[in-house]
């Protein structure tokens, strides 16, 4: 497990060099300056709903997911909730930067050079490597499409940050998008996908659990 976790946070680090070229080729300027309008107000009833249904459908469809996506939006139900905010601060800075150390050190324990350098571990960093450019040129495929149903009223760049790189990918569209039109303000936008890709990254951990584990 050492080689493909060191693989994916590589991944992650490497968002900015890997997605920008692949997002210009596939997108002409006229659709990179395409300016989006403000998100509408969610109300707080909607943001405490949410976690609470995206939990129970993964649940009754998809159980062998169910405790990554669970985890995930417990998180977003004590944040959105507003009724445990010591609970919520310990999360975002002691919980959190525990867990990380924690999970670093793991990481490396298990990435001896004996089993880090082979030729198993490139083959798996060139998968990585292919499923992500393969996933961000499909979102932005997918943006284009949108951007043609909306008639022109969605900035494909969007659908770049579809992917599990949160919430590197979004910023990535952000800075692509003022490149080409200083007023352009896509974070928001791009959370969309982004916070989708996360989910569906872990729906196929689960799928990929069930069949293998």
């Amino acid at each position: 497990l050492g080689p493909i976790a060191i693989a994916a946070y590589s991944y992650m680090a490497l968002v900015p060099i890997i997605q920008p070229p692949i997002m210009k080729a596939l997108t002409t300027q006229k659709e990179r300056e395409t300016k989006m309008e403000q998100l509408r107000e969610v109300s707080q009833t909607e943001k405490v709903l949410f976690p609470i249904v995206v939990t129970l459908f993964t649940v009754i469809l998809l159980p062998s997911a169910a405790a990554l996506i669970g985890m995930l939006m417990l998180g977003n139900l004590l944040k959105e909730s507003n009724r445990v905010p010591l609970l919520v601060s310990a999360i975002q800075n002691s919980l959190m930067y525990i867990v990380s150390i924690l999970l670093g050190l793991t990481v490396g324990a298990t990435a001896s050079a004996e089993s880090f350098l082979t030729p198993q571990t490139l083959m798996i960093v060139g998968l990585g490597l292919a499923a992500f450019s393969l996933g961000t040129a499909g979102g932005v495929l997918l943006g284009k499409l949108m951007y043609i149903l909306t008639k022109g009223k969605v900035n494909p760049l969007i659908g770049a940050a579809g992917v599990s790189a949160v919430p590197m990918a979004a910023r990535v569209v952000q800075k692509e998008g003022q490149k080409y039109n200083p007023s352009n303000f896509l974070l928001m936008h791009a959370m969309g996908p982004n916070v989708a890709g996360v989910i569906g990254s872990a729906v196929a951990a689960g799928l990929l659990l069930s069949f293998f584990g």
